[in-house]
Parts: C-alpha cells; structure tokens; sequence
C-alpha cells in the first residue's frame, strides 16, 4: 500500500540569504587616509591662525595690544561699540552692500547672457569674436584705467556709485568664459523640445538655462561680491566724498586718522571681513558644485 503524502503539507525550506559584508578597508588605505585628514586639518588650522589673531587682537583692551598673550584680559568688546561711535561705519557698510549687489546683478545677467550666446547660438564668426572677448581678459586694468576715467568724468559720474558697478552691464571675460563652458553640459535635446513647443531664444534662456545653471551663477556671484565688497582702488579713484566712502575705503581713512588706536582698527577689519565669511559659509554648497561641474563639456 503506496502513502500519499501532500507536498503541501511539507515544510518549505527557505534559503537564508546574508548581505555581503563590505570589504574590508586595507590599513595601508586607512593610515593614508588618516593621514590626509591630518594634513589638511593642518592647513586648515594655518591659514586661519591669522584670522584669529586678529579677532582676538580686536578684543583686547588697548593698552594691550601687543602683549606676548593670545587669549585677552580682560575681554574688552567695547572696541566694536567704539568703532561705530568714531566712525560712520554703518554708511560704509551699507555703501558696499549697495556696490556688491547692484555689481552681482549686473554682471550675472550680463555675462549669462553673452555665455549663452556663445554656447548655444551659431552665427558667423563666432569662435573669432569669442577670443577676442577673452583677450580682453588679459589686459591689465591699469592700461584702460585713464580713458575708462575720462569716459566717467564726461558723463558727470564722478563721486558717484556708478562707475563702481555700472562696468559689469557689459559682463566679464572670466565669467562669461566660465558660463560657457558650464552651458555645455545642459543637453540640446532640451533645447529642440523648446524650439519645436514654439520657445524663442531669450525665453530658453530665461526659462531653461538659467535654472539649470543656478550652481555656476551661485559661483560668479560669490567672486563678484568678493571682488567688489573688498574692492580698494576704483573708490579710491572715483569717490572724493566721505558720505560714499565703501568700506574698505572707509577702513584706509580710518587707519590714518587712527593710527595709533591699534584695538580699533583690528575691529573695524573684523567687521570687514564677517559678511564676507558669513556669505562663503552659506554659499559653500554651490561653490563646490559649480566649480566641480564647470569645465565638464556634454
């Protein structure tokens, strides 16, 4: 007599399966790596160290000034309240701050625009008219400096903001170059899908490639707040006037009228140097990505 037995009734096995365990980092690896942090975290360390010489310098009282000691005793923040007390620091601040972005504006619209141009648009003589705009790049601004002068002094700009930003209407070399290169890594296949729905092209620049470039303007507006926050020579040049001075002006004329107030003066670099750190911290995520990426032609 045969028994029958139910398959189903078996009990079913079911392999066990286990996750590969990752490979196992080699120590040579390990110590290098180790090694590498170790490095950079002593450079780091270097370059800062001047940084906070000069924040803690800026809290010491000034009759102590140069003492051997790092760390201040007591600590006298009163050097901050009494830079803005002596000094129309506020006026210089906002100076600058009107400089840096009416040029950030400026010059990334401008320079996005040209860079989209070349990128994207094919027009007779284009290569030729590129490399000019880039030996523009190469002359030194001492060469254009007194006919770019007398071009102001002719309009009446004069002790005015205007030849302090209304340059970069007309885009920068640099920047237009570096945009370029970063439009190339946008697909055309997005651009043909805009042609064919009827899209001219200012609206696919407006519309398409300006938010897909948002990393790489993020890195031209970073240097142009740089470049025009800390800018020392064209207020010199152009602006008489203390009430426009920006600050970094501001600062040369405060160091003469106080030069022997060493407390004071570290504070008022403290206090030009802040927004400025301030802006890279809240910037760095879009630096990294618009310099990693610009240059990566697809």
């Amino acid at each position: 007599m045969a028994v029958i037995v139910d398959a189903a009734a078996r009990p079913l096995t079911v392999p066990r399966v286990t996750a590969p365990r990752p490979p196992r980092q080699r120590p040579t690896a390990a110590a290098g790596q180790f090694l590498l942090y170790v490095v950079l975290f002593a450079l780091s360390a270097l370059f800062l160290l001047p940084f906070a010489w000069l924040v803690l310098t800026s809290l010491k009282p000034p009759d102590e000034v140069f003492d051997p000691g790092w760390i201040p005793s007591p600590w006298y923040p009163q050097n901050y309240a009494d830079v803005f007390a002596n000094a129309p620091v506020g006026r210089w601040l906002r100076n600058s701050l009107i400089v840096a972005v009416l040029g950030v504006v400026s010059v990334v619209f401008s320079s996005s625009l040209v860079a989209y141009g070349f990128a994207r648009l094919r027009f007779r003589g284009k290569k030729q008219l590129f490399a000019l705009v880039m030996a523009t790049y190469l002359l030194p601004q001492m060469v254009t400096l007194i006919p770019t002068f007398l071009i102001w002094n002719r309009l009446g700009a004069v002790n005015t903001f205007y030849p302090l930003w209304a340059g970069n209407l007309f885009g920068s070399a640099f920047y237009i170059f570096m945009l370029r290169q970063f439009l190339f890594t946008i697909p055309q296949d997005l651009v043909d899908a805009a042609r064919i729905d009827g899209a001219g092209y200012f609206r696919i620049y407006w519309s398409i490639m300006l938010p897909l470039i948002k990393p790489a303007l993020a890195v031209v507006a970073v240097f142009e707040f740089q470049a025009k926050w800390n800018d020392f020579f064209l207020p010199l040049i152009y602006v008489n006037r203390t009430e426009l001075y920006t600050m970094a002006l501001g600062l040369a004329s405060f160091k003469d009228e106080y030069e022997t107030q060493w407390a004071l003066w570290m504070a008022a670099s403290v206090i030009l140097t802040l927004p400025m750190m301030l802006l890279f911290f809240l910037a760095q995520r879009f630096l990294v990505e618009g310099v990693a990426t610009t240059g990566l032609k697809g």
